[in-house]
């Protein structure tokens, strides 16, 4: 790469805030030796502007040889953020690939059928005479030839190995943070009725926390699924639901594979742990830094991986196989007045599993209060689970202001998310799990609430394994990390202003246990966080401007929270993840119901068997 066209490639007329001083930063990094440069950069700072800045440093392929590497990619875990890259015309020259599910073919009578159930897949043999018109195809092979190609992280992993999406000499992650969680997402085999199409073929033997027993029946469950695949590619023509169970067959038969020859392989870092019962097996890594390699190391030449809430270099390094001493870190400077974001202590109590029946009618109070205080301004509360979101709901309902109030659940998710936004009434969003890609700037949102401090689930066995080794620094950042993404919801630009109410007094704690992690911009909301004056418990000032009473989106067939994993279930059995990539369920450190962080993965099924199969 030439860190010396860093300038000259940024897409923008002119640079804004602190984006010349980071290009500058980063230049120096890469100068030095470098070969990767994390940039904390936070809310506001133009990410995607500085990440086409940096892949405009990639070789071209005018000055390189056949042989080099040339060209960049951009990726993101969030989905989100890669149509907001799609629709930015200063980026216009990213080429945007998806996966095949989200394209349609284009043959007379299946122009609704996804092209992954298309007449190619179903059909042996089947010679498309308007391939070269399939917009998948020509969108895949347009974004093998740019200089710039831009995918999500699910598409990016999945393509590793592949003779389309070669390596090449820059690869930008926005979004970053959580890569490590990502590959252990990735990495995660779940093994049930509703994942193992030959389930019922299988005795499933008592693993006990086994990695060995599990890679035993692993090997076994392997050779089961070969025949069933072999008697499927067999026959001349396949249905819909055919060609499904074949390509789950063959993910799977990739997962386990992969599985086996790590867990057998001595030279190998990964650590796996195995959740088992009678009617399913878990297994899951640890510290998959061979996983990493595969699917993004050996992608590219030089990275720039970007975040607001990288918080500990030594630490991310470690959790994703980098060496520190090739890795430098750039922080980009926070050109939001802090006036305008700040932080507000309305604590009553803490919102733990023991604590909460009593902590949360004083939450609802205090809601009600904030409510009246921004009567004419949108609100966003943080509800962090759908327990949590269901019993606030019905407490805010009790006091009156339910005419005020939206909520959602895993089905009505998107929908209710987007009528909010739409709304000219100063709604309020009882929202689970939209820390992260939501941009609420200006009347959008001028003010939001933290229900609860967001713990990683402790009935995790990774979490718990990790707290058992002692590794309680690494699970107060990864709360915080949560909280900094937050509380970037609701101000958006130097001259936007919003509000954050802390309800938890766990987050207080949180504030003090994470301090040394915490980005100096942070720490100086934290540091003029007061105590606001807020107006009486008043159901008539609280419901404000509003017109009319919320119209929600009706849910189909879908369950209460009680008795269901917050994020519903998937055909694959895996948990559901909702618009921003995450699944709940299970309970963190102090026994509250809680989410576990989990990217979108809304590209692929089973992303970890598709990053081993070549396009």
């Amino acid at each position: 790469m030439n860190p010396e066209r860093i300038s000259s490639a940024f897409p923008a007329p002119e640079f804004r805030g602190a984006q010349e001083q980071a290009l500058r930063d980063v230049r120096a990094a890469f100068e030095s030796g470098n070969d990767v440069v994390l940039v904390r950069a936070p809310t506001g700072s133009g990410k995607s502007l500085i990440a086409r800045a940096i892949m405009g440093c990639a070789r071209t392929v005018d000055e390189s040889d056949p042989s080099d590497a040339t060209g960049a990619y951009y990726t993101t875990p969030q989905v989100s953020q890669l149509d907001d890259v799609a629709e930015d015309d200063l980026l216009e020259d990213l080429q945007v690939i998806r996966g095949k599910r989200n394209y349609t073919c284009i043959l007379p009578g299946e122009e609704t059928t996804p092209v992954d159930r298309a007449p190619c897949v179903r059909e042996s043999g089947y010679d498309c005479a308007v391939k070269h018109r399939c917009p998948y195809f020509s969108d895949r092979a347009i974004a093998s030839s740019r200089e710039n190609a831009a995918m999500t992280l699910a598409y990016f992993m999945r393509t590793a190995g592949s003779e389309v999406f070669r390596r090449r000499d820059v690869c930008v992650v926005d979004e970053a943070h959580g890569l490590a969680e990502w590959a252990e997402m990735y990495a995660t085999i779940d093994l049930n009725e509703r994942t193992v199409p030959v389930w019922e073929d299988v005795r499933v033997p008592d693993v006990d926390g086994d990695p060995e027993a599990a890679s035993r029946f692993a090997e076994h469950l392997s050779r089961v699924c070969e025949g069933a695949k072999d008697e499927l590619i067999g026959q001349n023509e396949l249905t819909a639901e055919e060609v499904a169970r074949k390509d789950r067959l063959q993910e799977l038969l990739s997962e386990l594979d992969w599985f086996v020859e790590d867990y057998e392989n001595p030279e190998s870092a990964t650590e796996w742990v195995v959740d088992a019962s009678e009617r399913s097996v878990t297994v899951k890594p640890m510290n998959p830094e061979r996983y990493l390699k595969h699917t993004v190391w050996d992608r590219a030449n030089n990275f720039a991986l970007l975040s607001a809430t990288i918080l500990n270099k030594e630490a991310f390094c470690r959790s994703v196989g980098l060496d520190p001493s090739n890795v430098a870190l750039v922080d980009v400077e926070h050109t939001f007045p802090v006036e305008n974001r700040p932080l507000y202590d309305v604590t009553r109590g803490k919102m733990t599993y023991e604590d909460r029946d009593s902590t949360l009618p004083k939450l609802a109070e205090t809601v009600v209060q904030v409510m009246a205080k921004h009567p004419d301004e949108k609100g966003l509360i943080h509800a962090h689970s759908y327990d949590i979101a269901e019993k606030l709901g019905a407490e805010l309902e009790a006091h009156g202001v339910g005419d005020r109030v939206r909520t959602h659940d895993s089905d009505t998710r998107d929908a209710e998310l987007e009528r909010w936004k739409a709304s000219d009434d100063p709604e309020v969003f009882v929202a689970v799990k939209m820390e992260e890609a939501l941009d609420l700037k200006y009347d959008l949102a001028r003010w939001q609430v933290l229900c609860k401090a967001p713990f990683l689930n402790t009935s995790d066995s990774r979490v718990a394994s990790r707290l058992a080794d002692g590794q309680w620094a690494w699970y107060y950042r990864s709360a915080m990390r949560t909280v900094i993404q937050a509380a970037g919801r609701v101000v958006r630009a130097p001259d936007d202003e919003g509000a954050t109410y802390v309800a938890d007094e766990s987050i207080l704690d949180l504030f003090e246990r994470a301090r040394s992690d915490t980005p100096p911009w942070f720490r100086d909301q934290i540091d003029r966080m007061t105590t606001p004056d807020l107006p009486e418990v008043d159901s008539e000032g609280a419901l404000g401007a509003t017109t009319d009473g919320v119209d929600q989106v009706e849910s189909v067939g879908s369950e209460s929270e009680s008795g269901k994993n917050a994020g519903g279930g998937t055909s694959n059995g895996r948990a559901a993840t909702d618009a921003n990539g995450t699944a709940t369920g299970g309970r963190e450190r102090d026994g509250s119901t809680t989410t576990s962080d989990r990217s979108d993965r809304s590209e692929s099924s089973s992303p970890v068997a598709d990053a081993w199969n070549t396009e």
